[in-house]
């Protein structure tokens, strides 16, 4: 008889229903402890959708002191005590999108709940002064020292990070709301915030100088995501079911599995993390889907790309110091640290002489997802028209005909109405290269842009194709510069046959006029 099927916590955040109910846990208890014996207050970034607010469930029930919930997990041979603490934990994850009315009275909703648990009034007053009050009392009435744990401490400002009036509002309520955690710290036993961006201490922390950001610390790569080693440990059968629903081989699904869900370090060194929404998702699903940006591509994000002036095929590629990316998101000079703390961009590479850190997309669920909803802002035509598009694109590519592939570019392109922005050149090498992004099932796309040039380079499995585009010239031209630049010797050592691919853009008829492909 097979086993039982596997349960999955998906969209489950809470640490004593997952085990309770005995879903799939990873470990990551070891973390737990360490993190809690080693500073008073604490503080992670991650990306959304990577486990935070599971972490701070978990530190929810071990200060709870509910040993029954650790049975069989590292913490059981590490806790000795289990000592009951008083919890207060906020989760501002509730507060997206809102004014300050609403934030008011969010925080007013989250106080008056914890009031009641300890008997005191509600009463309706200064957030901050309530907090204070709570936390003393908590402490008088219980005789331990209180635990505050605040998930997402800055949901109610990602929103407006672009509009300097709402944000500067809603920033000092927040900093209001947060100001006794310094005040009251001989009632504290811990404090343990989450977030995606780090705020400057200026402005939310200002008091709160003690804080310990564990974000990038070795020790702490792994607190969140799933490492391959923990897949291949503790997912194994997980792995195994999923090839022989996909009728694939284990190493196929290992090799899928990391093509798009792996490739996130939050420091360096760091071992490969894995997505562990997507993760979970794919295994719960049986297939590679893409779920991390399903469930949501922050218009913020868009915004921010518009508003620094970053092109899709800037997103990678960068290198940057630490404190360039690590960076105070309200003060950033450059759109590197938003891409950095949302997950669109992680480390790939350190040198440490120079001190610099080499940043790129993580996967190509990222890169897919990203340009997918980018699109729109290049190529105005109904998303299932582009999808139908790109899907025979790709089947003319990865049956080596690239005459095909463009041929139907071609019509595709000039039926289909344009946006507003076209009035530069660079938007049509662009949208070149957002289309082949989306290509990424079947294909890598490299892109050097010193701006206004795009070579693409797609590689197949059998071909690499080596692509000049030029506007309102000639393919001709195109030609001469890619054999002017030599790129086939650049790409010699990969094996592969090099296809040279000289494109012309007619930005009269707004579509590719011609191109010549030579093996």
């Amino acid at each position: 008889m097979e086993a039982l099927q596997r349960l999955y916590p998906i969209g489950i955040q809470t640490f004593s229903e997952i085990r309770e109910k005995n879903y799939l846990y990873i470990d990551k208890t070891e973390y737990v402890y360490r993190m809690t014996h080693f500073a008073k207050y604490v503080f992670l970034s991650r990306p959304r959708r990577f486990g935070k607010s599971l972490l701070t469930s978990t530190l929810h029930s071990y200060f709870s002191g509910r040993k029954d919930l650790f049975q069989g997990l590292a913490m059981e041979r590490l806790e000795k005590e289990w000592i009951e603490y008083p919890v207060l934990h906020f989760d501002m994850s509730m507060a997206k999108h809102v004014d300050k009315e609403r934030l008011e009275r969010l925080l007013d909703f989250m106080l008056s709940d914890y009031e009641r648990t300890f008997d005191l009034d509600t009463t309706v007053g200064d957030a901050n002064l309530r907090l204070t009050r709570l936390i003393k009392c908590a402490y008088e009435k219980t005789g331990k020292k209180v635990v505050v744990l605040i998930d997402e401490y800055d949901a109610p400002l990602l929103d407006v990070v672009h509009e300097k009036e709402n944000l500067g509002i809603l920033r000092n309520i927040m900093r209001n709301f947060y100001s006794p955690l310094k005040a009251c710290d001989p009632y504290l036993k811990y404090v343990f915030l989450t977030g995606i961006t780090k705020f400057s201490q200026l402005s939310i922390f200002s008091e709160l100088n003690n804080i310990k950001n564990i974000s990038m610390d070795e020790p702490y790569a792994a607190i969140c995501g799933i490492t391959e080693d923990e897949m291949l440990t503790q997912m194994k059968e997980d792995m195994e079911r999923l090839a022989a629903k996909l009728n694939i081989p284990s190493e196929e699904v290992l090799l899928k599995l990391k093509e798009n869900y792996d490739g996130y370090h939050f420091t360096y060194p760091s071992p490969d993390i894995y997505n562990p929404f997507s993760l979970l998702n794919a295994f719960a699903d049986g297939k590679f889907g893409s779920y991390w940006f399903g469930s949501g591509t922050p218009t913020y994000l868009i915004k921010m790309l518009e508003k620094f002036g970053v092109e899709p095929s800037e997103v990678g590629g960068k290198t940057a110091a630490v404190e360039d990316f690590d960076a105070p998101t309200e003060t950033m000079s450059s759109i590197t640290p938003l891409l950095y703390q949302s997950g669109y961009i992680t480390i790939k590479g350190y040198d440490s002489e120079l001190g610099l850190y080499t940043l790129d997309i993580p996967n190509k669920e990222v890169r897919v997802g990203l340009m997918r909803s980018l699109l729109p802002y290049y190529v105005s035509t109904p998303t299932e028209k582009t999808n139908t598009m790109v899907a025979y694109l790709s089947r003319d590519i990865r049956n080596d005909d690239m005459d095909s592939a463009l041929r139907r570019l071609q019509t595709f392109l000039s039926t289909i109405p344009y946006c507003d922005n076209t009035r530069y050149e660079g938007h049509y090498q662009q949208m070149f290269y957002i289309i082949f992004s989306l290509l990424g099932s079947f294909v890598d796309v490299e892109v050097r842009t010193p701006r206004g040039r795009v070579d693409v380079v797609l590689r197949t499995k059998t071909t690499l194709y080596v692509m000049e585009l030029k506007l309102d010239r000639t393919a001709v031209e195109a030609m001469e510069q890619i054999n002017l630049k030599n790129y086939p010797e650049r790409f010699a050592l990969c094996g592969l046959p090099v296809v040279k691919v000289a494109i012309n853009f007619d930005s009269e008829r707004c579509t590719i006029g011609d191109w010549i492909i030579e093996k």
